[in-house]
């Protein structure tokens, strides 16, 4: 029986070791992109409730309301842009459009979104954890 060349062992060792670094390499993505799904299903719902705790100051600033919906819907759209989850960057869209959706131009549209921010956010932060689930 003949000894078997150096180079196969070296060879095989080689192959071993990129098949080991990639499955781990494989993994190690895995649970980064589940750090970053987490991180930022954490920030959505910091946004709504962000947003909804400018507003609730705001009542009787029908212009600083306006912009505090739209500065939260712009910061929600940003979040969805940056999204690598689907179904998270739907969510986070969903939520934006909802409070871009709000336009207050009156004492009478700032009590009417306030009253609608403080019903639904609950919903939205529903809807935001349930697509990170």
């Amino acid at each position: 029986m003949r000894p078997l060349p150096r180079r196969i062992p070296a060879l095989a060792a080689s192959a071993l070791a990129a098949v080991l670094i990639t499955t781990g390499c494989s993994e190690l993505q895995q649970v980064s992109e589940g750090v970053d799904k987490a991180q930022q299903c954490l920030q959505a719902a910091g946004i709504v409730t962000e947003t909804v705790q400018k507003i609730t100051g705001l009542m009787d600033d029908p212009a600083a309301m306006e912009k505090a919906l739209n500065d939260g819907a712009a910061k929600l759209g940003d979040l969805a842009d940056k999204a690598a989850n689907t179904t998270l960057k739907e969510a986070a869209d969903g939520v934006a459009k909802d409070l871009e959706g709000l336009n207050v131009t009156s004492a009478n549209d700032a009590i009417d979104a306030g009253q609608k921010v403080a019903t639904d956010s609950v919903k939205w932060v529903e809807r935001l954890t349930g697509a990170c689930g």
